[in-house]
């Protein structure tokens, strides 16, 4: 059994914050996979189905985002899991717009939900990093996270989201490569 949770904040107004991409892309998952419907649970909303021979339990915390790692750490306890079974979906400054990368453990990088999850259950946790860009001075960041996708990026948007829906397979049996790869031959069409 998994533990994958995307990093938000709740509420309707943050829901196309760059910040929010990782809520985005556990409701594709959960409507692509036709996961159970949402219930409160562990300070936050899961969603529980099968990708694959995988049970998985999507977690959305609903603590905003620098509290995320008490409802992900409550989750891991509930279920005796370990930080190896945590998967967290987050936006990152450091990659180009739409890019997924994934890999385990490693640092925060100035990112509150992770440094929250970190603080928790410890760095061994996997990562599916969203590459949100950057946008170019360091002063800008907070206004950039905190806004909303542009119009001319929704495409690009849903492609990248849709992407990481239908290839969830792969990740779900830990092959991160196929995974990654799979997505990136999607988007250079």
């Amino acid at each position: 059994m998994q533990i994958w949770a995307g990093l938000g904040n709740p509420g309707t107004q943050y829901a196309m914050h760059r910040h929010n991409v990782g809520f985005m892309a556990v409701d594709l998952i959960a409507d692509m996979h036709r996961f159970s419907p949402p219930k409160k649970q562990f300070q936050g909303w899961t969603q529980e189905g099968r990708i694959g021979l995988e049970k998985i339990v999507l977690l959305k915390p609903a603590t905003f985002m620098n509290e995320s790692g008490r409802s992900v750490g409550e989750a891991m306890r509930f279920y005796k899991l370990t930080p190896q079974d945590v998967t967290v979906f987050h936006d990152e400054l450091d990659l180009a717009p739409m890019k997924v990368k994934v890999k385990r453990g490693g640092g925060n990088a100035g990112h509150n939900g992770l440094r929250s999850t970190d603080a928790h259950i410890g760095p061994d946790f996997r990562r599916v990093r969203i590459g949100i860009g950057h946008p170019g001075h360091k002063d800008r960041v907070h206004g950039y996270v905190l806004g909303n996708y542009a119009k001319s990026e929704m495409d690009a948007l849903a492609e990248m989201l849709g992407a990481i829906g239908s290839e969830a397979e792969w990740l779900a049996r830990n092959d991160d490569a196929r995974f990654m790869n799979e997505i990136s031959l999607r988007q250079s069409h």
